[in-house]
């Protein structure tokens, strides 16, 4: 590759990239030929699209279902007052055109499901799940790791957040290596009962847009491994060890899940009878 590509334009906005000797013209130009979708348009999402964009992603796809509404805007920073009431997707859409004109932005006004996440996945190079559920947690892992697409994985409530990557190599753990189901329905409050620090998903999906961009430069080393722990109350970080479960039920030695069909993705995301 050739700086020769970039145009004036692009040498001129990436330039803070282009003089670094880690990332340089050719780094920037696979960030613009890279494709990498962001489940949700949400907390989570909202730092992911915004930073995507501005390090010139070539393609972000935008995953989510959902409309714009007023308490979604103390952390949701893609999205304003006179979109209340819009698709995400459109939205999100808007705030890239304006930032990036560079970014092609693929829009997927849909829930994901175990009849549309393959063909969703099979698109993109790098996943970005900032989804706020179990059962899309674990539909997108097995996803991805079924179809070996490197993907980051958030979550937050309330002051605290975690995040990691699954690189999905052979020696790659997955999300099932740490949690083989789902907590009992009911047992882990989500943000809309228990609450979120406006600020919190800022912090996580930087970390996960941080990840994305790593993968598609292929420089640098991931949380592939690792599971970030943040406690925003407290302002620690601490890493935990993710070890490869060889009884992993979708990338042990044996594997009991061979398909996204194999699951029901309710409750439990356990194997179907």
């Amino acid at each position: 590759m050739s700086g020769l590509s970039l145009d004036p334009e692009q040498l001129d906005r990436y330039s803070r990239h282009i003089i670094m000797d880690e990332v340089g013209p050719e780094g920037q130009q696979r960030l613009l030929d890279s494709r990498i979708l962001c489940l949700g348009a949400g907390g989570l999402g909202s730092p992911v699209i915004q930073y995507l964009a501005a390090a010139g992603v070539g393609t972000i796809g935008i995953a989510d279902d959902d409309v714009v509404e007023r308490s979604n805007l103390q952390r949701q920073v893609v999205h304003g007052e006179s979109d209340i009431g819009r698709p995400k997707v459109d939205s999100a859409a808007d705030f890239v055109a304006e930032q990036n004109p560079d970014v092609a932005v693929e829009r997927h006004e849909t829930r994901v499901t175990s009849e549309n996440v393959e063909d969703l996945v099979a698109e993109y190079d790098v996943v970005v799940d900032g989804s706020d559920n179990f059962s899309t947690r674990y539909l997108v892992n097995d996803a991805c790791t079924l179809a070996g697409v490197p993907f980051s994985h958030g979550a937050i409530l309330k002051f605290e957040g975690q995040v990691t990557t699954f690189e999905a190599r052979e020696e790659s753990p997955c999300y099932r290596c740490i949690f083989p189901e789902a907590p009992p329905a009911g047992s882990v409050p989500s943000c809309a009962e228990a609450g979120v620090l406006g600020v919190l998903p800022g912090t996580v999906g930087c970390i996960q847009a941080t990840e994305a961009v790593k993968l598609a430069m292929g420089y640098g080393e991931t949380l592939d491994g690792r599971l970030v722990l943040y406690d925003a109350a407290d302002m620690t970080f601490d890493t935990a060890e993710i070890r490869k479960n060889p009884n992993c039920p979708v990338c042990g030695e044996n594997p009991d899940i061979g398909s996204v069909h194999d699951v029901e993705y309710t409750d439990t995301c356990a194997i179907g009878d």
